[in-house]
């Protein structure tokens, strides 16, 4: 790669200075490495005094002559980053959570922020320079002169801890514009201001994707006690309030996600790629909290669980969303604003990292273009749908949860339907909800009692020969804990494609036992909606309910 790199620098220069290129291998050897000791002197912060062109006459020949079918002025057409995505393999993506972004998510993000030559933009964690490269790139689509796109790269920083992704980065920006950018070696959330002196305090512009996963160390004690989302937090009422207490294995991205909003200006825009689960799960529904309370939500938009899959092997299925925020100037004052909500179920490759034609990205951005120039979304979809704030339910914002699909068809049943919410039934007494219990594989085939697992659910039945099967002892610890009864309902209520799969308990699979991923619903048939376990069978199986599940 760095090779390479030396190869695209010397060709840049040479189409620059409309030098006169050898057509013999080896005459075009001497005149890359001749030409390579004035990039050295040009750019002492990339390429260091001792570095030679190690490839062979024949080797520089072939990259030349590739090299001559690409234009390296065009931003369109990122020859660098097409070759960090090639050459850099599994050993560097994947480490520490690092997954450089697509190009097309980076540049949707982009769009989004529409960001200006005059803003201030940070980037803290910007690996080998992606979404900065995305920001110049957009602001060239947006018809700025040569000379303002060069200007900008004054107010462009970026901020990572790995070394070598801050020196591949610095070279892909040098190589577009012949100019090194503000990118620094540093740990963002410690913000050593002796590295990171000559920084703004705040920035108009914040766009990146910081690392995530659970088993990434955040920082020292010291570090996380600078953050409020790294303490842990109370539930109260609607509310969350923060504890005393530091919790020292908070993930990464939540802590970064107030890393954002502090070094953002009041009315500062924040484009930020997080895990879906951070802005889903009850877990984390404290900084959802955080985030409502400090920034006005403007963008939303699901990603595939393909988006990061890069090939066979590399990559992650992590499921991820772009996020837009606008930072509040007082957030004393409530406000609710409209949400742009979007899932985009393709993304331009496969589960296997393989490219499709299938993208949903571009039809998304165009709706949400329109949707900023005032135009009505004429058709609500998985790729374009509008929500006030006031919609938002118990802190989640994963556009999944608000199925447009369900939205549009909610509507249609009011008029031939009285809709009630299961919570309700719960909070009336009419359901009752309990999960089974994980018996340890040890228990496996001790006896003849089915112990019932999800695969055991199947066209609204328990199957008649479930997999696994207990003894008559182990039944009798968990029997009167499960206390399973005719009419009632198991219900899968985690894993994957099984999710709501229920069927009816009937007076011949009353002796089992049933495992901790599936529900148990009870109804009390003296209810006044008239319910029976049939009727609710067949409304937890229908398709509206489903979508919702």
């Amino acid at each position: 790669l760095h090779e390479l790199i030396k190869i695209i620098f010397c060709h840049r220069v040479s189409r620059r200075n409309n030098l006169s290129i050898p057509t013999d291998a080896v005459e075009l050897s001497v005149f890359y490495r001749n030409l390579f000791e004035e990039i050295k002197n040009e750019f002492p912060q990339i390429f260091s005094e001792d570095e030679q062109i190690l490839l062979d006459p024949t080797s520089i020949d072939f990259v030349n002559e590739e090299l001559e079918k690409i234009d390296m002025f065009n931003l369109q057409r990122d020859a660098i980053g097409d070759a960090y995505e090639i050459f850099i393999g599994d050993n560097v993506k994947g480490q520490s959570g690092q997954f450089f972004t697509p190009k097309n998510a980076a540049d949707a993000l982009v769009s989004i922020v529409d960001p200006k030559p005059s803003d201030k933009i940070l980037d803290f964690a910007c690996g080998a320079g992606g979404f900065l490269i995305s920001a110049l790139k957009y602001y060239k689509e947006n018809n700025y002169s040569d000379d303002e796109v060069i200007k900008s790269l004054d107010n462009v920083y970026g901020i990572d801890k790995d070394e070598y992704l801050t020196k591949l980065a610095k070279i892909h920006i040098a190589a577009i514009t012949d100019n090194v950018p503000n990118i620094k070696v540093a740990d963002s959330l410690v913000w050593d201001l002796n590295t990171l002196d000559s920084y703004p305090d705040n920035f108009d512009v914040i766009l990146t994707n910081p690392p995530f996963g659970s088993k990434i160390n955040s920082g020292s004690i010291e570090t996380l006690s600078k953050f409020d989302l790294a303490y842990k937090w109370k539930k109260k009422g609607a509310e969350y309030l923060k504890t005393n207490v530091i919790n020292e294995n908070v993930p990464p991205q939540v802590v970064f996600v107030e890393l954002a909003i502090k070094k953002v200006k009041p009315n500062g825009k924040i484009g930020i790629v997080v895990p879906e689960s951070l802005i889903s799960s009850k877990k984390y529904a404290y900084v959802v909290n955080y985030i409502q309370k400090h920034c006005n939500i403007e963008t939303v938009i699901g990603m595939p669980e393909n988006l990061f899959k890069t090939s066979g092997k590399g990559g992650t299925h992590t499921k991820t969303a772009l996020l837009m925020l606008t930072k509040k100037e007082n957030v004393d004052i409530e406000s609710k604003n409209n949400i742009f909500f979007a899932e985009a179920k393709w993304c331009g490759n496969d589960s296997r990292g393989k490219q499709i034609d299938k993208d949903d990205i571009p039809a998304i951005i165009d709706n949400y273009e329109s949707y900023k120039k005032g135009s009505k979304l004429e058709n609500i979809s998985n790729l374009g749908y509008i929500l006030n704030e006031d919609a938002i339910e118990k802190n989640i914002l994963s556009p999944r949860f608000y199925n447009p699909d369900v939205l549009i068809k909610t509507n249609e049943l009011r008029d031939t339907h009285n809709l009630v919410k299961i919570e309700t039934l719960i909070n009336e007494g009419i359901l009752e909800f309990k999960t089974g219990n994980e018996i340890g594989k040890s228990s496996y085939g001790t006896g003849e009692i089915p112990f019932v697992r999800t695969s055991d659910i199947s066209n609204w039945e328990i199957k008649s020969d479930p997999k696994q099967a207990v003894s008559e002892e182990i039944y009798l610890k968990y029997k009167e804990n499960q206390d399973v009864q005719e009419g009632d309902i198991l219900m899968v209520r985690d894993g994957t494609y099984l999710i709501g799969s229920a069927a009816l308990i009937t007076q011949y699979d009353l002796k089992m036992l049933y495992q901790s991923h599936l529900y148990k619903i009870r109804l009390d048939s003296n209810n006044k909606y008239g319910l029976n376990p049939y009727y609710l069978l067949a409304a937890l199986s229908s398709d509206f309910v489903q979508k919702q599940i």
